[in-house]
C-alpha cells in the first residue's frame, strides 16, 4: 500500500506492507535512490504493519520494486501503473 502527504512542494511516500508478508527483511528500491536495498529499508509499526517513507520531488514519475531477502523481487499492487517490470509512482 502506498500512503502519500504533500509537505512544502515535495510527495512524503510511505510504502507500507504486512509485517510478515514475505517474511524478513524487505527495502524499497528504485530509481530515486539507485536501486540501493540499504537505502530504504522498511521498519515495524505498532500497528502489524512495516513501512518506510520516502520524501519525492512533486509532480513526478518514479519507478520501484520491492526487494525481500533471499532475492525475492516483487510489486505494490496499489501502484499507479507497470512499465513492464517495475512499479510507477506518480508524485
Amino acid at each position: 500500500m502506498l500512503e502519500r502527504k504533500q509537505v512544502k512542494g515535495r510527495t512524503q511516500v510511505t510504502f507500507v506492507l504486512p509485517e510478515n508478508a514475505p517474511d524478513g527483511p524487505v527495502s524499497v528500491v528504485g530509481d530515486f535512490n539507485q536501486w540501493n536495498p540499504a537505502a530504504h529499508p522498511l521498519k515495524a509499526r505498532g500497528d502489524g504493519t512495516r513501512a518506510v517513507t520516502v520524501a519525492l520531488p512533486s509532480n513526478g514519475t518514479h519507478s520501484f520494486r520491492y526487494l525481500a531477502a533471499g532475492d525475492y523481487w516483487f510489486d505494490d499492487e496499489s501502484a499507479d501503473g507497470h512499465d513492464g517490470t517495475n512499479g510507477r509512482l506518480h508524485t
